[in-house]
């Protein structure tokens, strides 16, 4: 099999490779540049460990660069819905359109297989393949990849997602990997150490509006966008005799709501509408009336939520079995089956 192997500096693609091996395959290898150009991503040490990884296991690699393509999309998409007063998901759009679509595009397409260091497994039933959970479920990464197409999954493998991340921790201690210690990458990958909020104050700038408290409408105070708030967010607004979390956004006229307490009922949802479903194998629901049983995520988390979905014209509605904290407008829902196995798809949250 011709194989391509992403591989990004981290331990997981790291080990990917060692697994590839193992099994007769030499892989070639890429690493995609994304960042921005003044993002400080450690760009440099990655190509470095790469190329390290590259020599050990005799595999030829190409830097490609990808930052055009990603600012054009991923990055456009975060400054848009932030400017919408929505939640982006600037993760699941880089898989979507960058490492499973403009890479496969213009170098993935000449490959028979992909793999890539996400925890996430596929499962057979019957004929299809379908995107399935993580033997780790801390680190399982379904959510992320729940809006790639079935072209997309049906070439692509995921040689650590049988595995614990402390096993690809030891295999990588064993094979001296220069990335066994490296701590996982957090935040935003396109900002690198760019403040998440200078960064939106560099293409919305500021505009201020009141914080209002919700359940009397007493003005408290002022803030400088709504863009720099999401829902549920606590931190960040300025206010004492908190804690204050923002529970409403008002668009138009550029206020926020927020509510007092550590535990406000007014955070919580027991519902949710998806709009623009997108099933990754298939529409596994059909027509169908009534409410069907499900688990879902809203953000990354090892937990699923039991819930019901039901669904009326192109809205799937999501009836949930708790209630939630911070159900915010733009983030994604992803739908699984009942046994936490099968990813479905995802919907924004509308």
């Amino acid at each position: 099999m011709n194989v391509a192997a992403l591989v990004s500096g981290g331990v997981d693609s790291s080990v990917v490779v060692y697994k590839l091996k193992e099994q007769g395959i030499t892989p070639t290898i890429f690493y995609i540049m994304i960042g921005m150009d003044d993002s400080e991503c450690p760009k440099e040490e990655d190509i470095e460990i790469t190329t390290f990884i590259a020599r050990k296991y005799g595999c030829k690699m190409e830097v490609v660069n990808l930052q055009k393509e990603y600012f054009d999309t991923v990055v456009k998409y975060t400054i848009d819905t932030v400017h919408k007063g929505l939640t982006p998901n600037p993760d699941i759009m880089c898989n979507k359109l960058i490492k499973f679509g403009a890479f496969n595009d213009k170098w993935g397409k000449d490959f028979d297989i992909i793999a890539t260091g996400h925890y996430c497994t596929t499962t057979m039933t019957g004929d299809k393949k379908f995107l399935s959970t993580a033997k780790d479920p801390v680190k399982d990464q379904t959510d992320f990849l729940a809006q790639i197409t079935y072209e997309q999954l049906k070439k692509t493998i995921f040689p650590i997602g049988h595995m614990d991340k402390s096993e690809v921790r030891e295999i990588a201690l064993s094979e001296k990997m220069p990335s066994a210690k490296r701590k996982d990458s957090q935040g935003i990958c396109f900002l690198g150490k760019i403040n998440y909020n200078d960064f939106i104050r560099r293409y919305l700038g500021e505009k201020q509006g009141d914080i209002v408290e919700l359940e009397t409408g007493k003005i408290l105070g002022k803030h400088k966008g709504f863009w720099f708030h999401t829902i549920g967010q606590r931190k960040g607004l300025g206010l004492s005799g908190g804690p204050w979390f923002v529970v409403k956004k008002d668009i138009p006229n550029n206020v926020l709501y927020v509510s007092q307490g550590y535990d406000p009922i007014t955070q919580y949802g027991m519902e949710m509408n998806l709009g623009g479903m997108h099933f990754i194998t298939e529409d596994v629901f059909g027509e169908f009336e009534g409410e069907k049983e499900i688990r879902f995520k809203i953000r990354h988390t090892p937990d699923f939520t039991q819930g019901w979905i039901s669904k009326k014209d192109d809205i799937y509605h999501v009836r949930f079995a708790e209630k939630i904290q911070g159900v915010a407008q733009g983030q994604y829902g992803v739908i699984y089956d009942t046994e936490c196995k099968l990813c479905y798809g995802s919907g924004m949250i509308v």
